[in-house]
């Protein structure tokens, strides 16, 4: 039931001759209201902006994945590139740890780590709950 609605009785002269009729109004049940949501906590700390660009880095991440081991979803080695990580660490301790978790890659990476470092330019940490 809305909030707006509410319940009423008529009362009717027959049973009160001296009475003039009238409509009487109750506030409908408060249970029923939907519980309040808040809104956009989660684009208060963070820009929506920000938001999309980092989700379009790991898209990114995961397509050029596919490409450097050139197989299957189900035969993709246990590899996981974690941004927060990496933007803790410099320019060269980013390629660095980047060699490092493709090392099992036979393909040459140059570009992907290089790619990479240049579009994770710029993007903020995310703190807590929100990291994956």
């Amino acid at each position: 039931m809305a909030m707006n609605e509410y319940l009423f009785a008529w009362k009717d002269m027959a049973s009160e001759p001296a009475a003039p009729s009238r409509v009487m109004f109750q506030a409908a049940d408060k249970a029923e209201e939907p519980p309040h949501r808040k809104l956009g906590k989660l684009t208060v700390k963070y820009n929506r902006k920000d938001l999309q660009k980092r989700l379009d880095i790991e898209e990114w991440i995961d397509g050029q994945l596919h490409l450097l081991f050139d197989c299957e979803e189900e035969e993709m080695p246990e590899l996981e590139i974690d941004i927060d990580e990496l933007l803790e660490l410099s320019d060269e301790e980013q390629r660095t740890r980047l060699q490092e978790l493709l090392q099992e890659c036979c393909k040459p990476k140059e570009d992907f780590i290089n790619s990479l470092v240049y579009r994770i330019k710029g993007l903020r940490k995310m703190s807590g709950p929100l990291k994956k």
